[in-house]
């Protein structure tokens, strides 16, 4: 399914499902997420921490750890699909 991302919007990408609260942590609620975005969230951040202070669009946009990558990807062509590297505090 092709779309607008709800975290960098472009627009005409390929949209994944994004649970906002980790089904883990018993979230329903979703966003849809271009490929890049949603790799890069699950690169950078734990799922606890998605749960416990990520949980919203705009508490996601807003957070300075992804704010860089936005602002990236923003530029980059909507069928471009960037190698996403965990981040080393991730990697432990």
């Amino acid at each position: 399914m092709k779309g607008m991302c709800e975290l960098c919007e472009r627009d005409d990408v390929v949209l994944t499902v994004h649970h906002l609260i980790p089904r883990e942590y018993g979230g329903t609620k979703t966003a849809k997420l271009c490929i890049p975005c949603h790799k890069q969230i699950h690169a950078i951040y734990t799922n606890e921490e998605l749960a416990s202070r990520l949980y919203t669009m705009e508490r996601m946009q807003h957070d300075e750890q992804i704010a860089s990558f936005i602002r990236w990807i923003r530029k980059q062509p909507a069928g471009r699909l960037p190698k996403i590297k965990k981040a080393k505090r991730r990697k432990r």
